[in-house]
């Protein structure tokens, strides 16, 4: 525990099926807060009616990690090939949730007066996205300036809006099947170009979380930190 003091917040965490998500909401149970969970199986994030169903249900939202996204099962198409579908599967996964769910909590956040939204882009948001797909650098960018932008608009009311951009973390059946699509010499290789020389793991993007939703980042808005062993220096 780092003294969060989320003791009575109540915290909505997206994308909890496994990996980061499942971290995540355990690392501000354990500092104190209330947290609910979502993932596709119980919920849409990018369906704005089902989202505000299901936010009305809550009696408070003090928290929210924007953590849903991914691939959604999609592989490298040269552009070309990319159909309108595959485009927007992608982005609502990524951007349309993020934007949907933010919109939905800050009227109860601004209410209040506090609020902590973290929102959870990958590196490929800030360079290239190691797989390839288009819509997935493109979405987790958008993901970095809606936080820029939103924590603009939200400071006014004690309502801080960050951002993690995680590297290479072995967290989801994607992840895992990305990781051995490269063969030993990639992995090596991949690997060597972290400058602490280790994957990452679900509870090091959890620790930031930890620390954007803490006291101790009262002061910090606007911000995207890289948690990623190092691999943006490169």
């Amino acid at each position: 525990m780092i003294g969060a003091g989320l003791d009575g917040r109540v915290a909505l965490v997206t994308g909890t099926a496994h990996g980061i998500g499942d971290a995540i909401m355990a690392a501000l149970t354990e500092e104190g807060a209330t947290v609910h969970g979502v993932d596709l199986a119980d919920l849409d994030v990018s369906d704005s009616a089902a989202v505000g169903e299901y936010v009305a249900g809550l009696p408070r939202i003090d928290i929210l990690v924007n953590n849903a996204g991914g691939v959604v099962g999609q592989t490298h198409k040269p552009i070309e090939t990319v159909t309108d579908d595959d485009w927007r599967a992608v982005v609502d996964a990524n951007l349309t949730s993020t934007f949907v769910c933010t919109r939905e909590v800050a009227p109860r956040m601004k209410a209040a007066g506090w609020g902590r939204i973290v929102n959870i882009s990958s590196g490929a948001g800030r360079s290239v996205s190691l797989t390839g797909i288009q819509a997935y650098t493109s979405a987790k960018a958008g993901q970095i300036g809606f936080t820029r932008q939103m924590a603009h608009e939200l400071g006014p009311f004690g309502i801080t809006v960050n951002c993690i951009a995680p590297g290479f973390v072995l967290s989801n059946p994607s992840s895992e099947a990305q990781w051995h699509s490269y063969g030993e010499q990639g992995q090596a290789a991949l690997v060597e170009g972290i400058a602490l020389r280790r994957l990452g793991r679900a509870e090091d993007i959890a620790d930031g979380v930890r620390w954007f939703t803490s006291d101790l980042a009262s002061w910090v808005t606007g911000q995207t930190i890289s948690i990623d062993g190092g691999h943006a220096l490169f």
